[in-house]
């Protein structure tokens, strides 16, 4: 399998495991800066960015799922034929660093986002983190489960044209209807990025003691 990841920290004995998720269309290289902001305000955490195992039908970066002619229709079943490989992914980190799913985070960004919040919402006996933090992400189709818990931070900017913003207003009231723990950051004036303002954000929730 393609293996591109870029550990950026790895203490010795781990008390977090933070796992990032890059865009479609990008890599592991494209999230290492917010890792190492992460890794700088966690010195206790392992980070580790993920690159994406397919590459990408865009002609540059790499991909979980193609988005060459996706549709809300389609958009479900190509998720769900990756999330089992995404699954297994932050299973191989957890054994790799000896922290569990109750110390993992999964950051993700777009693409990276959708599967993060996808992933918790198979049948699986136990959630495959503590925390998601999505950074301008959605449900493939709304959120079904959400298991008790389990943190959602949702950050999403105002003015995104590539996913709404209102797909993360969706999610983080559904999540609540679900008897869920989500908050929800919307950022005025950005578009499809993260910015100073979102990086405070994730540090911020890193730093957040499970209760």
């Amino acid at each position: 399998m393609h293996e591109a990841s870029i550990v950026i920290a790895r203490p010795e004995r781990p008390a977090q495991l933070v796992l990032l998720f890059h865009g479609v269309g990008s890599s592991a290289a494209n999230l290492a800066p917010l890792g190492e902001a992460i890794a700088q305000a966690r010195p206790d955490a392992m980070v580790v960015s993920i690159d994406a195992p397919f590459p990408s039908g865009l002609g540059s970066g790499r991909e979980w799922f193609s988005v060459l002619g996706i549709t809300e229709q389609n958009r479900p079943e190509r998720i769900a034929k990756v999330i089992p490989l995404f699954l297994d992914v932050i299973s191989q980190r957890q054994r790799t660093s000896g922290v569990g799913p109750a110390g993992t985070v999964l950051v993700g960004f777009s693409q990276g986002a959708i599967l993060s919040l996808e992933a918790t919402q198979t049948e699986m006996a136990m959630s495959p983190a503590e925390r998601v933090i999505a950074l301008a992400g959605r449900f493939a189709v709304p959120a079904r489960r959400a298991a008790p818990g389990l943190r959602y931070n949702l950050i999403h900017g105002s003015q995104d044209a590539v996913v709404s913003h209102t797909f993360s207003v969706a999610a983080a009231e559904a999540l609540k209807a679900l008897g869920g723990d989500a908050t929800l950051d919307l950022l005025p004036g950005l578009g499809h990025g993260i910015d100073a303002r979102a990086l405070q954000l994730v540090i911020g929730y890193l730093g957040e003691q499970t209760l």
